[in-house]
């Protein structure tokens, strides 16, 4: 099959365990290149899980997790090292590196991952920041910027190597209103001028339905839904309309499975 036709990221019936505990539960998952594609669901479901079985930082227990066609859980680490530099992050919380400037953030990767001389970095550097609206920030140091310039940033160091797959854990979690909205509109921008595939990890219903074009909802260890948002937002699978409509009750459970008495 062509690349362009194979799926960008794709889970087969993926089985993972921490300890005694279950996390996944035979989780299928396609995300066709250039979509932007929401993982949602209640804490401690495995939404993160997913995105460190997709950079090969984890390994499930059975099923297969699949980059542009290729099984991540077989690589070795020199083919997991090449696959990790398709691969973009931004960590919650944007994961800066407080001692360093906002270039040198930025241009950490280039540096470890590239044989550019310093005029190159600098060019790529300010155009990435000018991109998210940061340009001339350069100099600050973390603690000088806002939550949202902080996450701008992340986003930037996150496609300076111009990835094929951008992964986002909780981008606008504890943003402000404004904030959250410009992060939005950057991460659909990004995704279709650079032409990448995004997952996003989130709680955040309101802003998935304007970003997202495929969401899936987890909850137990397995797909409670999917779909585009529209069609999830008028679901009436009960699971799906639980979270979706942030109703307490419903199939979704609010203890933890693992708590006395559940």
């Amino acid at each position: 099959m062509p690349l362009n036709d194979t799926p960008a990221i794709r889970l087969e019936d993926v089985v993972f365990r921490h300890g005694d505990r279950l996390i996944l539960d035979g989780v299928s998952m396609t995300i066709p290149r250039g979509a932007i594609a929401a993982v949602m669901g209640p804490s401690g479901v495995g939404k993160t899980t997913i995105l460190r079985l997709v950079s090969g930082q984890l390994r499930p227990e059975s099923g297969r997790v699949l980059v542009n066609g290729e099984d991540v859980s077989a690589m070795n680490r020199k083919a997991l090292y090449r696959m990790r530099e398709n691969l973009g992050f931004l960590l919650q919380n944007g994961a800066l590196f407080t001692d360093l400037t906002v270039f040198e953030n930025v241009a950490t990767p280039l540096r470890e991952h590239r044989d550019l001389d310093e005029p190159a970095i600098a060019d790529i550097v300010e155009a990435r920041l000018d991109a998210v609206g940061l340009a001339g920030t350069g100099d600050l140091m973390p603690h000088e910027l806002s939550g949202g310039m902080a996450r701008r940033v992340a986003l930037a160091r996150a496609v300076v190597l111009d990835p094929a797959i951008v992964l986002f854990d909780e981008p606008m979690a504890g943003l402000d209103p404004i904030a959250v909205s410009t992060i939005n509109a950057l991460i659909r921008r990004t995704n279709d001028d650079l032409g990448l595939t995004s997952v996003v990890v989130t709680h955040d219903v309101v802003q998935m339905k304007k970003l997202a074009d495929y969401c899936y909802i987890l909850a137990e260890g397995r797909i409670a839904g999917e779909g585009p948002p529209a069609e999830l937002a008028a679901s009436d699978d009960p699971a799906v309309d639980q979270f979706m409509n942030g109703r307490m009750d419903g199939p979704i459970p609010f203890r933890y499975a693992g708590a006395a008495g559940s």
